[in-house]
Order: C-alpha cells, then sequence, then structure tokens
C-alpha cells in the first residue's frame, strides 16, 4: 500500500513539474517584423440574425522564421466597440498584448460575432483584425451579414415566470404546458423580413394564422406551430414564393440537418387548414394532424408543398382527414407519410421518397393502419380500433432505400377501405412474407389498379432532395390522365395534361 501511495505522490509531482515548465517563458522572443503568415486573408462568418450568436470561425497565425516572435498588440480595428470576439491562444478579449510564437510554430485565432441590427449602418457588418501597427501592420478582415427580423417568443410575468401553452389537462388535474405562447387574435405574417421563433407560436381558438407567401419562418430548438381547436392556418406560398419553415441556424453545415425544431402541430377540432407551396424542412415531425373533425371537409388541404429532412415523420396523420396534391416528402427518420388510427386521406401526384441514411429507420415510407396501442391495466398491450374511411392513391410515387417501403396494418373491427391507383410502389416482397396476405393482393382490381412494382424512378439526387425525374424514369406517362386534369401542373408549374407522368414532377429531358 505504500508503495502505491509513493507512486502516487511521485506522479502528482511530475505532472505540477510539467505543468510548471510548460507554462514557464524561458525562451528569448524578437519583435515581430511584419512576417506573419495566415491560413486564410478573410474569414467569413455566416448569416446571422441580429442579436444572435454566429458560430465560430477559425484561423492560424504562423512563424516561419528561425527566431521565437512576440506580437505588439493585436487589436481590432474597430476597438472594443466592435460586434466580433476574439480568442487569441486560448485567451479571450478584443486587444492582446506581447502575444508569442515559438520559431517555425503557430497559434489559433477564433472570431465570434453577436451583431445589433439596429446598430449598424449595413448589414454586411465587417472589421479588421490589425497584427501589429505602423510599418509592420498586418490584418485579417472579418465579413458577416446580418439580418433584420420579427423575433416572437414568450413573455414573463411581474414575477419572471415564463408564459406557456396548456395543452390539457393530466389525470389528477394538473395542466399539461409546452414552452411558447398565444397570439393575440387574427394574425398575419408578411414576407417583409424573417421571424425568429422561440418556443410554440399557439393559434387560439376561433382565430386564423394566415402566412403570406414569401415569408420565412425559422424556428429555435424545441419551437413551432400549434393550431388550437377552431382555429385556422392558411399558409398562402406561390409557385415563385414559397413560405418556407425552417431552423434558425444558418450555416451551410445546417443547410440539411434534421432535427432542428418541433412541427406545425394541428390539434385536435382545428379546422379548415390549408397549406400551398411551402418548403418544411430540418424539424421533428413535418406535420402532426390530428382530429378527422368531420368526412366532408379535410382537415388540412395540403398542395404544392415540400417536406425533407425529419427526425421522425413527413406527415403524421392520426384518425384525420387530408387532402393532398403535388406534395413531395423526402428523407425522415421513419415514414414519409403515416396514415394512423383510420381517417380520410387522398393523395395525388404525390412523391414519397425515403432514404434516410443517417441512422436506422423503422418504418416503411408510406404507413397505414386504423389502430392505436396502449398498456392497459394489467400491464398488457391493447389496442382500440377506428374506421379508416379511405385512402386513395393515384398517380404517386412510394419508394426508398428499403425493401418494402409501404404497410397496410389493418386491425378487425372497423373499416378499412384503401384503393391504389397508377402509382410506382417500391414492394420487393424477397422474404415472400406478405405473399398470402390479402392487403397486398395487387392482382385485386378493387384494391389496387394499373400500379407499377419495383420500377426505376430515376430520381435526379436523393440525398439532396432532388427528386425530378429524369428522361429513362419508368413512370413517364403511366399516370392516370383522368385524375391528371385536376391537378393540371406539377409542383414547378409544368403542364401534365398531355401525357402525364407518375408522382409530383414531370419529367425533365437534362438526365
Amino acid at each position: 500500500m505504500r508503495t502505491y501511495k509513493r507512486d502516487f505522490f511521485f506522479f502528482l509531482s511530475l505532472i505540477g513539474i510539467l505543468f510548471y515548465t510548460s507554462c514557464r517563458k524561458d525562451f528569448n522572443t524578437v519583435q515581430s517584423t511584419g512576417s506573419l503568415t495566415f491560413s486564410k486573408d478573410t474569414v467569413y462568418l455566416d448569416t446571422i440574425f441580429s442579436n444572435i450568436g454566429s458560430s465560430t470561425r477559425s484561423f492560424k497565425v504562423y512563424n516561419k522564421s528561425n527566431d521565437a516572435i512576440s506580437i505588439p498588440s493585436i487589436t481590432l480595428q474597430n476597438g472594443l466597440g466592435s460586434f466580433y470576439r476574439l480568442n487569441v491562444d486560448g485567451i479571450s478579449g478584443k486587444n492582446f498584448e506581447n502575444i508569442d510564437i515559438l520559431a517555425h510554430d503557430s497559434i489559433f485565432v477564433f472570431v465570434e460575432a453577436t451583431i445589433d441590427f439596429s446598430q449598424v449602418t449595413n448589414p454586411l457588418y465587417t472589421d479588421k483584425i490589425l497584427f501589429d501597427t505602423g510599418i509592420n501592420e498586418q490584418k485579417i478582415d472579418l465579413v458577416t451579414l446580418v439580418q433584420d427580423a420579427h423575433f416572437l417568443f414568450p413573455s414573463r410575468d411581474a414575477n419572471g415566470i415564463k408564459e406557456t401553452i396548456i395543452l390539457g389537462f393530466d389525470i389528477d388535474g394538473d395542466p399539461i404546458e409546452i414552452n411558447g405562447f398565444l397570439l393575440d387574435g387574427n394574425t398575419t405574417f408578411t414576407n417583409d423580413k424573417p421571424y425568429v421563433i422561440y418556443g410554440y407560436v399557439g393559434v387560439p381558438e376561433n382565430t386564423i394564422l394566415t402566412i403570406n407567401h414569401g415569408a420565412q419562418l425559422h424556428f429555435h430548438e424545441d419551437s413551432g406551430i400549434i393550431v388550437s381547436k377552431n382555429a385556422t392556418l392558411n399558409v398562402n406560398g406561390t409557385l415563385t414564393d414559397k413560405v418556407i419553415f425552417q431552423g434558425d441556424r444558418l450555416e451551410p453545415n445546417f443547410e440539411n440537418t434534421a432535427g432542428q425544431w418541433g412541427t406545425i402541430w394541428l390539434r385536435a377540432g382545428s379546422q379548415n387548414n390549408t397549406i400551398n407551396h411551402a418548403l418544411i424542412k430540418n424539424n421533428i415531425i413535418g406535420i402532426l394532424v390530428d382530429s378527422i373533425g368531420n368526412n366532408t371537409s379535410p382537415t388540412l388541404s395540403l398542395k404544392n408543398t415540400e417536406i425533407y429532412n425529419t427526425t421522425n415523420f413527413g406527415v403524421l396523420a392520426r384518425e384525420t382527414h387530408i387532402e393532398g396534391q403535388n406534395v413531395v416528402i423526402a428523407n425522415n427518420g421513419q415514414s414519409s407519410l403515416a396514415c394512423t388510427i383510420g381517417g380520410s386521406y387522398t393523395f395525388t401526384h404525390c412523391t414519397f421518397a425515403n432514404y434516410y441514411n443517417t441512422g436506422f429507420r423503422q418504418f416503411p415510407t408510406v404507413l397505414i393502419n386504423n389502430f392505436f396501442s396502449f398498456m392497459d391495466d394489467s400491464g398488457a398491450e391493447a389496442f382500440e380500433t377506428r374506421d379508416l374511411n379511405q385512402a386513395l392513391f393515384v398517380n404517386c410515387i412510394i419508394d426508398g432505400n428499403q425493401n418494402i417501403e409501404m404497410i397496410l396494418d389493418k386491425k378487425e373491427g372497423n373499416l378499412f377501405n384503401y384503393h391504389f391507383k397508377n402509382n410506382l410502389i417500391k414492394f420487393n416482397d424477397v422474404n415472400k412474407n406478405f405473399t398470402l396476405d390479402p392487403l397486398y393482393d395487387f392482382e385485386n382490381s378493387a384494391l389496387f389498379t394499373s400500379n407499377i412494382l419495383n420500377a426505376d424512378a430515376q430520381f435526379q439526387d436523393v440525398q439532396t432532395n432532388q427528386l425530378m425525374i429524369g428522361k429513362d424514369s419508368e413512370v413517364i406517362n403511366k399516370a392516370d390522365a383522368n385524375a391528371a386534369t385536376q391537378v393540371p401542373f406539377d409542383i414547378l408549374g409544368v403542364s401534365r395534361t398531355a401525357n402525364p407522368d407518375i408522382g409530383a414532377y414531370q419529367h425533365s429531358i437534362d438526365f
């Protein structure tokens, strides 16, 4: 035991000696003569919103001489009033003196910015890092584009308690709350400048949230939109000016990163919701739709809309009513489209293509069922079924990187009505698991009509969500012409009234 203690204290002593010697400046330096070299001459920080911190960028400063040098000063040209922050060789600040670099060595400089748009005259904010002064001065340019925005976030009361949205009450009568805030009556989001949203925007009962064409909504982590009972969401994008829903990180590394924000949640009882010409990307669930309301009018009319890069579902529908046209959903951690607990669904000229490759995907591209499961009082799994009044898919592509990309999951006791007509369906039953299952009797014309199994859609690039089809696609001129007249233009505005192709896009001759 004493030997172990002696060795332990020796080890601590050795660490202390090494730490001491590593911190000692026992070398001689000469003053820098303006001969530094740099890994870059300009540092571009990605576009940021007003008063939101940027990502961190870095560069290296090299001393390629045979002498250890000392840099007398490193400063920001705009001085202490600069919106940039520096970290030089492990020290944070805006002004630095006598920074040493050994011969044939280098140091790192890290740069960040938080910029108040109201205090700058030009949205392209610039500064310089000055190394030394006078004839020895060298510089690195700093460039950042800053955007003004509408900032929406929960308020706090006089006691500092943050506003929340009450979703309901638990079995003990306690409120179920989510971080967010309620809009004050009917509200319109315009395209004058972006919206940056913290927490969930709540559309209260008997009100309408209208989002005009060209509006851009950027959501922080754990944020989104919640539409209440008897409330309505209307998204009015156009072919040339779509509405964009995405996260608030503008760096290129986050351009296609899933899971950055929550969802657009159309809650039970919301009504007459419309989304037209929108791009929804990089969240957890693209759209979550609850409550069938009634069978005569859809809870959600979804048209000319793209939903990409979700960690869970593109659209998760629960006992609801959706009509979709020219919808493209791709690269989702579970299903692109999940029509669950029954309901009523019609999708025409849509493309569902799930090539998610970030992790294991449990579900197919398209999932349809008429039940939900729960644990009963004995701890056993139990089921409740609901009517699947209709699941009608016409002129759609259902594809992905798994063998089986469409699952029909039926529990007896309620309606299970579905029909697939003139679709491309990825259903490669290599293990013969579904051969005798009547749900997948593709020869039964009451269920399936003129579908194509396991053909090549020839997408342009599935990993970057370029789901246009090429000139050799096997779905060209294979759509039902009568249904195409109901959706006479594809998602890009190309006419499909003559020789319509399956899916949301008419084919391109360029690839």
